[in-house]
């Protein structure tokens, strides 16, 4: 029971570092002891103790926590809203602890039903899972890619600095003065994403819509729907709370459950968009399982046009995961050649691993 406890908790460490939380090994190691000496019960204040490095990731922690350990509230009330648990606090706990081993069974199965749930095909959850699903994916962070930019900051080695060399020199009257230093700044690449949401994709759509809405919050992230028309929705997708940003995107999306037109869409938004900027040097995903009523030679065409001018073009396609799969259908079959990677997209798992692609953490 303990093994299987402690895969769940990385498995929730894990889903930390994916909404952007720096839950590093260092830390990772300090929660796995300070859940074994405060006991299951004190899940949430061992990891809010040990995981969290900053007020920033506080509420990403609250988020991926009520996803994870879903029913586990009674466990974060263990210390009164208004109470900060200091690590003397923790000892005197431990001290007065005395056996909680009925509650080992219960964080237990609670965690290992998050890890289950993480694998689990998105179009197969009932209601509760959707729920838990929309909590971990409201703490998402995706971000593509990072880059060098033309623009320089201070640093403590590199190339020399000539002009704040120089002031430093006026500064002291012209006396001997410190060298300074620069280096080239880096900056995430732009992300932007195509999410399919015509009948087909429909078991997924919700999911995706909100992984795009968390990407899109985090900024340099925009946001298209295909299906019968292409709809620009990243303004939608900027307020904060999620359900609300659906209701938003609901109205705007004129084409829900629609058919596909893949090559018209794409050559739509490479003529008024892509050309002009948006797709160049970006990272470009597409979220679609690849059926297409057009065209197959027109989408083959215009995917070739946008790898010429995206930095990396990604293509997630929930149908991958199942048993047997190959890509036949015509609108896949034809993008293939363009793709730079092909990952899965029907889970929380398969998504984690797309937003490391983008990032350029995991080849596929």
């Amino acid at each position: 029971m303990a093994g299987r406890a402690d895969a769940a908790f990385l498995a929730f460490a894990r889903a930390l570092r994916v909404a952007g939380v720096d839950a590093s090994a260092e830390r990772v190691h300090a929660f796995l002891r300070a859940v074994a000496e405060l006991g299951p019960a004190q899940v949430y204040w061992a990891g809010r103790l040990t995981l969290c490095g900053s007020h920033e990731d506080l509420e990403r922690y609250d988020q991926v926590f009520a996803g994870c350990f879903r029913g586990a509230s009674a466990e974060r009330r263990v210390a009164s809203p208004g109470l900060r648990l200091t690590v003397r606090d923790a000892e005197a706990g431990v001290r007065r602890r005395t056996d909680d081993t009925p509650e080992a069974p219960r964080a237990a199965a609670l965690a290992s039903s998050a890890e289950v749930l993480r694998h689990r095909d998105i179009a197969e959850l009932d209601a509760a899972e959707r729920a838990a699903l929309r909590r971990l994916l409201a703490a998402f962070s995706l971000q593509g890619q990072t880059r060098r930019t033309a623009r320089r900051r201070p640093a403590g080695r590199g190339a020399v600095d000539p002009h704040r060399t120089v002031r430093e020199l006026l500064r002291r009257g012209g006396e001997p003065a410190r060298l300074r230093y620069h280096e080239r700044s880096e900056r995430p690449r732009r992300v932007v994403l195509l999410v399919d949401v015509s009948g087909s994709m429909a078991p997924y759509a919700d999911a995706l819509l909100r992984f795009a809405h968390s990407a899109a919050r985090a900024g340099r992230t925009d946001v298209f729907t295909i299906a019968t028309r292409l709809t620009r929705v990243t303004r939608e997708l900027t307020h904060r709370d999620p359900d609300r940003a659906m209701a938003a995107l609901a109205t705007a999306v004129p084409d829900w459950r629609g058919g596909t037109r893949l090559g018209e869409l794409l050559r739509e938004f490479l003529d008024r968009w892509g050309q002009r900027g948006m797709a160049r040097g970006a990272v470009v995903v597409l979220l679609s399982d690849g059926w297409e009523r057009g065209d197959p030679e027109l989408l083959a065409a215009q995917m070739r046009r946008l790898h010429r001018l995206a930095h990396r073009v990604i293509w997630a396609n929930p149908r991958k995961a199942r048993p047997g799969y190959a890509p036949l259908a015509a609108g896949m079959a034809a993008a293939l050649p363009s793709v730079d990677a092909f990952v899965e997209g029907h889970s929380l798992a398969a998504l984690e691993r797309l937003a490391a692609v983008v990032k350029g953490a995991d080849d596929a």
